[in-house]
């Protein structure tokens, strides 16, 4: 499981381009988007710096940690 940190995602709309980003990476992941943490914690086996290259071209750059 991996946590990422959005900055940039600060509305509904947001948070589902951001669930979007993070289904086109990977179609099976398990994602929870939290707004007002601006976070998302993801269950993935796909290399978290493929999910943040996703996020980066949907236009919310990330940070992430293992959890």
């Amino acid at each position: 499981m991996y946590e990422f940190d959005i900055p940039d995602m600060t509305c509904g709309h947001c948070a589902g381009t951001v669930t979007k980003a993070i289904k086109s990476a990977d179609p099976a992941a398990v994602a929870n988007v939290d707004l007002t943490e601006r976070k998302a914690t993801v269950e993935t086996s796909v290399d978290p710096s493929t999910i943040g290259a996703a996020l980066d071209e949907a236009g919310y750059p990330a940070t992430y940690k293992s959890t």
